[in-house]
């Protein structure tokens, strides 16, 4: 009788393991990193995150370079430069009307913004043009950024056939149909 409670509970972790999987592979075709993530999971919603991560400007660069973030989620800019910066973006995910300025600020100074709207974000500076950086706005928290060999793995999603996009500065998005169940593997090779 003392091993039948140690016994439902491990039943009862099986089972629930068994509705949420991994989503591994590798992305070729790309330099640099990419972003996977997915779309949508039908019937969910997610609350925004309360943590705010920062997009630096620091030696004259967005760092980090690319940052995934999740939808709702509100991004500190930080001026760590001793000279001032601008931020703004012309688009988000391709929509120009979603464009934004937030000004110039001195070294030490943060401004943040919520991102609302899931896409890619092409970051810029008008004060040294030659800075570029992005920030891509997941609609799930299932997303993962690949490693420099192009690997990446995102935990945790529930069993399901869901839209996953990938991302890179440098080619077209690509969208494909995952179906996971368990550990489910989705190789792709990015286009120019």
């Amino acid at each position: 009788m003392k091993y039948s409670i140690p016994a439902a509970l491990v039943t009862l972790a099986l089972a629930a393991s068994a509705y949420a999987g991994t989503i591994q592979g590798k992305v070729s075709g790309a330099k640099g990193e990419s972003v996977v993530y997915v779309e949508a999971v039908a019937g969910k919603t997610f609350p925004a995150p309360s943590q705010h991560p920062v997009m630096d400007q620091k030696g004259l660069m967005f760092v980090p370079h690319v940052m995934v973030v999740e939808q709702g989620t509100t991004v500190d800019f930080l001026n760590s430069d001793s000279v001032a910066h601008n931020v703004f973006w012309s688009s988000i995910g391709g929509n120009k009307k979603l464009g934004h300025n937030m000004g110039t600020w001195p070294q030490g100074e943060r401004r943040s913004f919520k991102f609302d709207t899931p896409g890619a974000i092409p970051l810029l500076c008008n004060v040294h043009p030659d800075m570029a950086g992005y920030i891509i706005v997941s609609p799930t928290p299932y997303f993962a950024t690949t490693d420099k060999s192009g690997q990446y793995r995102i935990e945790n999603v529930p069993d399901g056939t869901y839209t996953v996009t990938f991302w890179n500065e440098g080619t077209k998005p690509h969208s494909s149909q995952v179906t996971v169940s368990g550990d489910t593997k989705a190789d792709v090779t990015l286009t120019k």
